[in-house]
């Protein structure tokens, strides 16, 4: 009501039954107002105006006091919330130490009267083994996307996978990606999965199964697979490669060339070659005996040409080589092998094979042919001397040497090359050798053409893109710059320029992101015997798993944002009993 006056008091906070007064109503008997009898002072020393009065006062008290409670309250829950991080951020640096170092965590007890209860509980005796195994996971996936995060923006990746078996003798096999990113060639490993099935179909199921759980797109980014020769990997029709492209169809399969067999081999051949050729106890003289010349001459001949091969083996488990390096380093072994085909070289390697036996005291028989097993006419040529169906090389023999044991060995290495180096794959590093820089057919358009059909690139305007580059390239080697060295150095030339030559760009890092060889997968393997030792074969596969991203990836590892890894582990962690927000 207008011109009238109000108690706060007594319209907000009197008291239930308190009969209404003017002054909740609206008091306007202004000449009255301030009697004594009446009025303000009446009201003010009223029963029901000194209860409601003391009804605000209380309300007052009771908001100061709630807001005083629940501050006190907030500050000890943040200052355990930063005591909690603090603590968590530790165990994670530790943990990180140990997984970088391949150290183990555990103790074989870990009870509070244990002596020695692991590396982990004699740092840090605050955690559970639950916690450990979800802070092990949360630095591991902030690694893996750090590496899923480049491979995207590198838009196609090759995989390359392997299998070994663990201590319990458990089939693991390493997933490692290859991409171009940031100007270099990035081999990184992502995962290790235990392969509960050996057939194609299950191994495929493993591998699709771990793009999908990190969010690669692999049907239309996966460019490469590299495996072994297996042909339950190398099928042409039901291997792993073969299924996979019927999902990704651009994923061309590499067989590596893998020569790592020629390491054990050549080595054994050096060990008794050093036998032969050095004074040793009776014991080696012993064995010395049972040697004769054919063994000798196996030993020669492995030596010499496993050796040659070494070279190529060693050079393919370089990360950065690139495939039309390995076409040439091939195409090199495979010229010398067809030299070593010819009397010259037979007789100096028979000369050597009569020299070391000479020096090792093994029994020459005369150089001269013997005479050959009489066989009656009536059989033909129908009688087998071996159960291979080969004639028997006779000590001394060289013809027989040179015909059923060196020419077999170099035919067999010379049929295996062709093999893991098909015609298929041929093209296609015909191509890649046409975008290395050092080639004699840089930039052959015939070449490079192919190759961007395989993977279904415009044709037209990636020709058109070649002629732009080539007079790119000759006003750049014009002005000095100095040459290129290889197919990562033209992909860091182009990139500034890759919208403008998107398909040629696009196709080099795909030639640069084929997979060459097995190395990272062997790496990762030494890492897994390091980490699942004799007193470590009770860890889970995830915690294997994780360990390996962090130790094999260890750079990453050790760069990691640890504040990040609070806020994720805060968001993600299981135990709520544990304050981190």
């Amino acid at each position: 009501i207008q011109n009238s006056a109000y108690c706060f008091s007594c319209r907000h906070f009197s008291l239930p039954n308190t009969p209404p007064s003017v002054f909740t109503l609206g008091f306007s008997h202004w000449k009255k107002a301030m009697y004594k009898d009446g009025g303000f002072k009446v009201h003010e020393k009223s029963e029901g105006h000194v209860n409601a009065m003391f009804a605000w006062g209380e309300h007052k008290k009771a908001i100061v006091t709630d807001c005083s409670i629940h501050d006190a309250l907030n500050e000890v829950y943040n200052k355990k919330v930063q005591e909690n991080r603090k603590y968590i951020k530790k165990v994670a640096e530790v943990l990180l130490l140990t997984a970088t170092q391949n150290i183990a965590q555990r103790g074989h007890h870990e009870t509070e009267e244990a002596d020695n209860r692991g590396n982990f509980l004699e740092s840090l005796e605050m955690i559970a083994n639950v916690i450990q195994n979800e802070i092990l996971e949360c630095l591991a996936n902030m690694v893996r996307e750090e590496i899923i995060q480049e491979v995207n923006e590198s838009e196609v990746f090759s995989v390359i996978t392997d299998e070994t078996k663990d201590l319990k003798k458990k089939e693991q096999f390493s997933l490692v990606l290859r991409y171009y990113y940031n100007g270099a060639v990035h081999e990184s490993f992502l995962d290790f999965q235990q392969a509960t099935r050996l057939d194609a179909e299950g191994i495929k199921d493993k591998i699709i199964h771990c793009f999908e759980r990190y969010g690669l797109e692999y049907r239309s980014n996966l460019v490469g697979q590299g495996y072994d020769g297996a042909s339950v990997m190398s099928g042409k029709h039901s291997g792993v490669a073969a299924r996979i492209k019927t999902d990704a169809k651009h994923a061309v399969y590499v067989m590596y060339c893998c020569l790592l067999f020629c390491t054990t081999a050549e080595a054994l051949c050096v060990y008794v070659w050093a036998l032969c050729s050095t004074e040793v106890a009776g014991y080696a003289r012993g064995l010395l005996i049972q040697l004769d010349l054919s063994f000798v001459g196996l030993l020669a001949t492995f030596r010499m040409l496993l050796g040659d091969a070494k070279v190529l083996s060693d050079t393919l488990q370089s990360p950065s080589l690139d495939l039309a390096m390995a076409v040439d380093l091939v195409s090199a072994l495979k010229d010398s092998f067809q030299g070593y085909r010819s009397e010259t070289f037979v007789d100096n390697l028979w000369k050597s094979i009569v020299d070391t036996a000479t020096k090792c005291n093994i029994a020459i028989e005369n150089a001269e042919k013997k005479r050959s097993q009489k066989v009656n006419f009536r059989l033909g040529g129908s009688v087998i001397t071996s159960t291979l169906g080969q004639r028997k090389c006779n000590d001394g023999d060289k013809d027989s040497f040179r015909r059923t044991i060196f020419y077999p060995i170099v035919d067999t290495i010379l049929g295996e090359l062709d093999r893991r180096f098909s015609k298929d794959n041929c093209e296609i590093m015909r191509g890649i050798q046409a975008l290395d820089p050092k080639s004699t057919c840089f930039l052959q358009e015939e070449a490079v053409v192919h190759l961007g059909e395989i993977y279904e690139s415009d044709s037209e305007d990636l020709s058109h893109e070649l002629h732009q580059k080539r007079r790119l390239l000759q006003r750049k080697q014009q002005s000095g710059i100095p040459n290129l060295s290889g197919i990562v150095d033209l992909a860091v030339f182009l990139e500034p320029h890759k919208d403008v030559f998107h398909k040629f760009f696009h196709l080099c890092k795909k030639a640069i992101a084929l997979p060459v060889s097995s190395t990272a997968c062997e790496c990762s393997f030494s890492a897994l015997n390091l980490i699942k030792t004799h007193l470590r074969t009770t860890m889970t596969d995830d915690r294997l798993s994780n360990l390996g991203v962090l130790s094999i990836e260890a750079r990453r590892a050790k760069s990691l944002d640890m504040d990040r890894f609070i806020k994720l582990f805060a968001t993600n962690h299981q135990n709520r009993r544990i304050h981190l927000v």
